[in-house]
């Protein structure tokens, strides 16, 4: 299942030269997941109330082409467990029918005393 989020491109996001600032694409694929983890039932919140948090392990990303001032993107998300603590997400930007970013994220549930543990069984499917 493809998750998919709509983003605007606003002033504040970009840079001198009118275009996204590169650490702005990691707030939206951030967003993106986050949104995901909600449609799928599971709320950050509550999970942290039971001493369940996600932690970014690792980001391997690709920029291919710049987004600009006011362009509508869309940010897709797949996710699939990797182990029983481990999730990865493919994630991309894209405006239209071109893709301008591409990033693989690694995600581990932990405690909140920072120890390894699994993913809930809703997120394992």
């Amino acid at each position: 299942m493809t998750h998919r989020l709509a983003v605007r491109v606003y002033y504040e996001d970009t840079d001198m030269g009118g275009i996204v600032y590169y650490a702005n694409y990691f707030k939206y694929i951030e967003r993106a997941r986050s949104e995901m983890v909600e449609d799928l039932g599971m709320n950050q919140r509550d999970m942290r109330d039971r001493g369940i948090v996600f932690v970014v392990t690792r980001v391997v990303a690709d920029y291919l082409a710049p987004a600009r001032l006011d362009d509508r993107l869309t940010v897709k998300t797949e996710h699939r467990a990797q182990s029983p603590v481990r999730w990865v997400f493919d994630q991309e930007v894209w405006r239209g029918d071109e893709v301008l970013f591409r990033a693989e994220v690694t995600a581990v549930c932990m405690t909140l005393d920072g120890k390894p543990t699994r993913l809930p069984s809703e997120l394992r499917g």
